[in-house]
């Protein structure tokens, strides 16, 4: 089995799910999360690559890495959704300002590092992981293309990078 691994310089982390109407739970009441959509882990960073057996897949500079997790039930509009979410979101400083947290990756002409990560989906019964909700390979490899074809049209497509890693 190759061995993937994540390089980067970084900053704070922020998880974003596809799935506006997932509901809290807290220790009170025990409920069990459940969560059916599609997760992206997005992380400010000076550079990112990945990496398979010694050898490098992708890189960028500056920009945003995005671990991108594919739930069985995944749907179009969830991946307009995250590919929306995510060229978007204001992370970084405006130069011209000094004001913090008032820019997106496109304004700053950054990079995007897009990592098929169906682990996001894990979850340990016992002391064994299971990924039975993660949306499974013949399926998330194909739907993992149309999410990268989405970030490519809504942004500059030289800008995307890609890493996927299908078991």
């Amino acid at each position: 089995m190759p061995c993937l691994h994540h390089s980067l310089s970084t900053l704070p982390s922020f998880a974003k799910s596809a799935d506006k109407t997932a509901k809290k739970s807290t220790f009170a009441s025990c409920k069990t999360l459940q969560i059916r959509a599609m997760r992206a882990v997005v992380q400010r960073v000076t550079s990112a690559s990945v990496e398979v057996d010694g050898h490098m897949v992708s890189e960028i500079g500056p920009g945003l890495l995005v671990l991108v997790g594919l739930h069985e039930s995944d749907t179009d509009s969830n991946a307009d959704y995250i590919c929306r979410k995510v060229l978007n979101m204001r992370l970084f400083t405006n130069e011209s300002t000094g004001r913090g947290w008032d820019q997106n990756v496109m304004q700053r002409n950054y990079e995007v590092l897009l990592v098929s990560q169906f682990t996001l989906y894990g979850v340990l019964k016992g002391n064994k992981p299971d990924f039975h909700v993660a949306m499974p390979p013949q399926k998330a490899k194909p739907f993992y293309e149309s999410l990268v074809d989405k970030f490519r049209k809504a942004y500059r497509p030289d800008a995307i990078k890609v890493s996927q890693i299908f078991p």
